[in-house]
């Protein structure tokens, strides 16, 4: 099992308690000791509990995130984002940009994402993703 990078998705998945998210996170918190998100997926998450002010669950995700690991941007990432976005609008296909960021975190970091949103990440090449919602 390669280490995991949670889509935005994931994590709002296991704070809701969802059996099968749970399970696969425990499995791999014990090979591994943490999981990995996304800078983009964090902003994500802070942005909607921020506008729900919705500070108790605000106060979860951060203890969350300081037991965890957050990928930042780096200029090779975005090369990544811009070659992945361009290749899907060669092909007519769109999934947003955050969606574009998160996959070239993943690619460029060589984790696997873990996300329910198989319609948008089924067509990014190369990236390989899970759906542990399955």
């Amino acid at each position: 099992m390669n280490q995991a990078i949670l889509d935005t998705d994931t994590i709002s998945f296991y704070f809701r308690n969802n059996v099968a998210v749970v399970r696969h996170l425990d499995l791999h918190l014990l090979q591994f000791g943490f999981v990995n998100l996304s800078v983009v997926t964090y902003y994500e998450i802070m942005n909607g509990l921020f506008y729900k002010d919705a500070h108790r669950q605000l106060e979860k995700f951060e203890r969350f995130v300081e037991l965890n690991e957050v990928i930042p941007l780096t200029e090779k990432i975005a090369k990544r984002a811009a070659l992945i976005f361009s290749d899907l609008r060669k092909r007519g296909i769109s999934i947003g940009h955050n969606d574009v960021m998160i996959a070239a975190v993943a690619i460029e970091s060589k984790m696997t994402l873990i996300t329910n949103n198989e319609s948008h990440f089924q067509h990014v090449s190369g990236l390989a993703w899970e759906n542990w919602l399955k």
